[in-house]
């Protein structure tokens, strides 16, 4: 994954365009070998799901794309569709995973809004509260939250960022029906606005024109 690239200056609230591409990249975790030859190509409202057995490399493939883990063949690329210049994903990427990341006493108001200012999408944390269900529950402290509101709020914090690549491992998990057709409505939401979505899934994400992607777990 490249990196020292900036994102393209853009309007307030406005999603930059970008495309991500995989060339027969090997996903590796700790020296091992996980997954080979993974290939993939995504445009501006691409969606595609990672599908596969525990130790098939799914979170491991996400934290390659985030440039928590880069890719040392510099063949999985984040580009700009407008220039085709490279971007660092810590520019382009929001990330929710199996960690919430909150502190025990800040509410999702404030967990949303600082997130929101950081990324460019502080006009949209409101909407994320309400798109996730959690108005109601807006000024309580984490601590009071259940697992799947903390899930919602990570969603949400997802949501209220103006990234436009959103990696999203196992998202459904523990969410509720409710939180689940949520979820779906934000996606198809950012996918209209040009975004991209990679997510790691064992149950199935009824997203339209989505596509998949299998891996398999090596032998020991």
């Amino acid at each position: 994954m490249h990196a020292g690239m900036t994102m393209p200056s853009t309007p307030a609230d406005a999603l930059p365009r970008v495309q991500l591409e995989a060339r027969e990249i090997d996903v590796v975790r700790a020296g091992t070998t996980l997954a080979r030859g993974v290939s993939f190509a995504l445009q501006p409202g691409d969606a595609l799901i990672l599908r596969g057995p525990n130790a098939s490399g799914k979170t491991s493939l996400l934290r390659m794309i985030a440039g928590f883990a880069p890719d040392p063949s510099g063949r999985l690329q984040l580009r700009s569709v407008d220039d085709a210049q490279a971007l660092d994903p810590a520019d382009a990427v929001a990330w929710s995973g199996h960690a919430d990341g909150l502190r025990a006493d800040e509410t999702p108001r404030s967990h949303i809004g600082f997130f929101a200012r950081w990324t460019g999408g502080a006009r949209r944390i409101d909407d994320a509260l309400e798109a996730l269900g959690l108005s109601h529950v807006a000024d309580r402290p984490a601590r009071r939250l259940s697992a799947g509101q903390k899930r919602r709020l990570a969603l949400a914090r997802v949501w209220a960022s103006n990234r436009p690549l959103w990696l999203l491992d196992e998202p459904y998990a523990p969410l509720d029906d409710a939180g689940r057709a949520a979820l779906s409505d934000i996606a198809a939401r950012h996918r209209a606005r040009g975004g991209l979505i990679v997510a790691s899934a064992h149950q199935t994400l009824d997203w339209p024109d989505a596509e998949e992607l299998r891996l398999e777990a090596k032998p020991a």
